[in-house]
């Protein structure tokens, strides 16, 4: 018994250990994690020196312990940040090394290196030095062009670039002092020497428009532009429709469909159509550009689009994912023009349960093209239209769907969004919010099903049901149970009222974040509950989907702007024709590669879009320096205070040292600083009186003053505004010896 009771420490310690590899654990703590009692601590200890004597672990100093590293070299993805350190993303593993600045050795941030560890007894986290480089993530720079008497180099954009970029006299293609180039990165020979590279593109004058955004697009090795052999491919594909493009194609050509898209839009890869059944169910035709018909496995177009793995939406241009040729023009569900689909066509009865669908390859020819707002004004009765009774049916329908969907579980996220109005060089001159209408919820419940419908059809067709067919699904994990832990105190510090639980579903989420709506804390808790949130995934494992509340869900109704949505449709495609016997031997396998992949390209966009939202948001925000402003306090950290702009969403800091009215202590339980003479107190949510100070465009952020916390209580306000008056009387000092902490 006592020997299986210590062999059962050994396995508990080991995997205590390999949570956080390289971490250095005391014995106190590792016998606090595992909750070791008094009678149990003697064979605790002898399972230690038993894991120690078999090599298993190590001893690195007094009391400490760490797991053995079976390899001292890892490969990984390194990520640095603007103060010039990063961390190594080690591949299938779950931890990451430390690398400071000075043992960087020739990388850049994003690009896969191999890192050398040192000795676990260097600190409690792992640290070690690059070794080399086994993958440049960029290929091109953009920066500004320089010359001088003695040579010539681009300063890079991107400030987490590090150094400048030689450029040789015979590779700058006549670039001016000043201006703003292209550079493809030719080498790095020497750590004491700076990289070369040759100017193969001017984009013109600092302030030429759309260079901004381009060169954020290449910092994120986002390509602008698709090789000969991409277009070449693009161009094969036939103008119009064939004979025997509509063979086993179900002819829809004359039923009432139509799209509904940004008013700005010019791509159209959705439309849909609405019928009402005898029976007084509801016929719903989901109806999706076959772009699988055009783009064929294994062709340049095909290794493009799985490289690019979606479209970017950067704020004045859209990266695409496939040439112009087929996203604007062949797939594009354009009004009055025949067009080959691939169609979801549900029987949805009055509950919003599917009790009947077809999923299948078709052609249809679009009736109409409507905006968002021109939907909105039929459901609202402020226009006449031709088929305004199918859009209030599909608005009825619409209202069915998202009840049930809510209270079965799904969550309503309604984050604020912003659109700019752009001047002819690209400054933006104004921000507008974007309005979430009927008519956006409508598109959005009709693609969720058909999304949900399709990944239950493949459950259905699989002769195994226990395991289904290789497939790709959209999957969301179950919150993390530390950063519901964490929200959940976010919400007492809020002071929300809510009934805390061990097992997070996602209908209490709804119903939490349903008990908010209207608050003026709605926006900031919803934000929070996101972050608190596992991200969204594409797999080819099935776990469902924790934020709609589905346990079947994938992509399928945007093949046009993301990869995964094509390969859904040749899956069904050839499931379909070989009668479900399609052999699966290395198919998984390369449905994970394409899940990771599109996943990866997936973030590195969203990444790419809220920095450009973020830098058009600080240009916008520079001509307002010195003018006041209210937003909401919408983060709180020892060094400073988060305020976002009301309306127009705006973030800046309001650093610590310059709140001098007070002596200002950060309480994280509560998510507040608090001042130690005054209990003058900020805290997440609060509304405030702000000051634009500065924009610092290297950092990407804007700096404020505080000039008033609206949300003080009574008599606290007054007391802060006089104490601001009084200290702009003199210049303001920073006393270090008290800030220090």
């Amino acid at each position: 018994m006592t020997k299986k009771k210590k062999n059962k420490f050994k396995n508990k310690i080991v995997q205590l250990l390999k949570k956080s590899p390289g971490t250095v654990l005391s014995r106190k703590d590792i016998s606090h994690a595992l909750n070791v009692h008094k009678q149990d601590y003697n064979l605790f200890h002898s399972a230690l020196q038993s894991l120690v004597k078999e090599g298993k672990i190590v001893h690195v100093k007094k009391h400490q312990y760490a797991l053995k590293q079976v390899s001292q070299r890892y490969v990984g993805e390194l990520r640095t940040t603007r103060a010039g350190f990063g961390f190594v993303n080690v591949e299938d593993e779950d931890f990451e090394v430390f690398v400071a600045q000075p043992n960087l050795n020739r990388a850049f941030d994003r690009d896969i290196v191999e890192v050398q560890l040192y000795a676990a007894s260097r600190g409690k986290r792992l640290e070690g030095f690059v070794r080399r480089v086994v993958k440049r993530f960029r290929e091109f720079i953009v920066g500004t062009y320089h010359k001088n008497p003695y040579y010539s180099y681009v300063a890079p954009d991107d400030p987490k670039i590090y150094r400048d970029i030689i450029i040789p006299p015979e590779q700058a293609l006549n670039a001016e002092d000043g201006q703003k180039v292209i550079v493809k990165f030719e080498g790095w020979e020497r750590n004491e020497h700076n990289p070369v590279g040759s100017i193969i593109e001017i984009l013109g004058d600092q302030d030429t428009p759309g260079v901004d955004i381009v060169s954020i697009a290449y910092s994120y090795n986002l390509p602008i532009r698709f090789s000969a052999q991409v277009q070449k491919d693009a161009q094969k594909a036939p103008a119009g429709i064939r004979p025997e493009d509509l063979k086993g194609r179900l002819d829809l050509r004359n039923e009432i469909c139509f799209t509904i898209d940004p008013d700005d839009a010019k791509d159209f890869d959705d439309a849909i159509s609405l019928k009402m059944l005898k029976n007084g169910n509801f016929e719903l035709g989901v109806h999706i550009a076959d772009v699988s018909h055009y783009v064929k496995p294994d062709t340049a177009l095909d290794k493009e689009a799985f490289r690019r793995g979606t479209s970017v939406y950067m704020v004045d241009r859209v990266v695409p994912m496939l040439p112009e040729r087929l996203s604007n023009e062949l797939c594009s569900l354009r009004p009055n023009e025949d067009r080959l689909t691939f169609s979801c066509i549900m029987e949805i009865d009055r509950q919003g349960e599917v009790v009947n669908y077809k999923i299948t390859p078709s052609v249809i020819n679009s009736k109409r093209r409507y905006s968002y707002e021109e939907v909105q004004e039929i459901l609202d009765g402020k226009a006449n239209d031709s088929f305004a009774k199918i859009l209030k049916q599909m608005d009825a329908l619409r209202e069915i769907l998202m009840n049930k969907r809510f209270t079965e579980g799904g969550i309503d996220f309604d984050t604020p969004e912003v659109k700019f109005i752009l001047d002819e060089k690209g400054t933006p001159v104004k921000i507008v919010p974007k309005t979430r209408l009927n008519s956006h919820r409508l598109v959005e419940e009709f693609m969720l099903i058909a999304n949900k419908t399709v990944a239950q059809h493949i459950k259905k067709i699989s002769p195994n049901k226990q395991a289904p067919l290789p497939f790709i699904y959209r999957v969301h994990e179950k919150p993390d149970e530390e950063k519901m832990n964490r929200f959940f105190n976010f919400l007492s510090a809020m002071e929300v009222p809510f009934k805390p639980v061990k097992r997070v579903t996602s209908r209490y989420m709804q119903n939490l974040l349903s008990s908010i709506k209207g608050t003026k804390e709605e926006v900031i808790i919803e934000e929070v509950a996101l972050r608190s949130m596992m991200k969204a995934v594409y797999s080819e494992q099935n776990i469902g989907h924790f934020g709609l509340g589905f346990k079947d869900y994938t992509h399928f109704t945007s093949p046009i702007r993301r990869y995964p949505d094509l390969v859904v449709h040749r899956l069904l495609r050839q499931y379909s024709a070989d009668g479900q016997k399609l052999k699966s031997k290395g198919l998984k396998k390369a449905l994970h590669k394409i899940a990771t992949q599109s996943t990866k390209m997936e973030r590195l966009a969203m990444e790419a879009e809220r920095e450009s939202i973020k830098l058009k948001q600080l240009e916008y925000i520079e001509k307002y320096i010195g003018e006041e402003f209210e937003g909401l306090v919408s983060g709180v950290q020892a060094f400073g205070v988060f305020v976002e702009l009301k309306n127009i969403f705006v973030e800046g800091i309001i650093p610590i040292e310059t709140l001098t009215d007070d002596f200002y202590i950060y309480d994280e339980p509560t998510f507040s600083l608090i001042g130690r003479d005054t209990s003058t107190t900020i805290r997440l949510g609060d509304e405030v009186r702000i000051r634009v100070e500065e924009v610092d465009f290297e950092r990407r952020r804007a700096r404020f003053s505080l000039l008033e916390n609206i949300s003080d209580e009574p008599g606290r306000s007054e007391h802060r505004t006089h104490l601001l008056k009084e200290q702009t009387k003199q210049p303001k000092r920073l006393d270090r010896s008290r800030r220090k902490r």
